[in-house]
């Protein structure tokens, strides 16, 4: 069940940890599922172990906590490095309650100077999302470069381009 306009939920968001890496991955991997792009093509405990590892990198990792959810189980995560936004994921029950929108404009406080990410082309309604909110389609690829083999391209926040 979503919330109404009178029932938007209150988020809370605050840095990722290695102990996120569980709740990290099914939201990774359902959000995934749910979005017309490739399936993923590594297992649920690969995830898992990839996303923990980047949790204790020098990746920057930001999760979306609800209020009223089980101990504050995250709903939502991004994950940046310097220039680049690599994950940006609402959990699918989560979703349009301005949860991404409150992640993505988190990204841009952290990243004040601009970042780049990729989307694959068939995933429409992420590329219309980062679209309306003032990203810019770049460069499109045959997906020769990403593991699914599909079609993708960048996008980027450019603050300084805009001015």
């Amino acid at each position: 069940m979503s919330p109404t306009d009178d029932e938007v939920p209150e988020v809370l968001l605050r840095p990722g940890n290695v102990e996120d890496a569980a709740a990290l991955a099914r939201i990774h991997l359902a959000a995934r599922s749910a979005a017309p792009m490739p399936a993923s093509i590594h297992p649920p405990d690969d995830v898992r172990a990839w996303l923990a590892a980047r949790l204790a990198s020098t990746d920057e990792v930001w999760v979306a906590a609800v209020d009223g959810e089980v101990e504050g189980e995250p709903v939502g995560y991004l994950r940046m490095t310097s220039t680049w936004l690599d994950d940006l994921y609402v959990a699918p029950a989560h979703a349009g309650q301005g949860i991404g929108s409150m992640l993505l404009d988190l990204a841009k406080s952290r990243r004040p100077d601009g970042f780049s990410l990729w989307v694959f082309e068939t995933n429409h309604p992420a590329r219309a999302f980062y679209r309306g909110r003032g990203l810019v389609e770049r460069e499109h690829t045959d997906g020769g470069e990403n593991e699914e083999g599909e079609p993708d391209l960048r996008m980027s926040w450019e603050p300084a381009r805009a001015r």
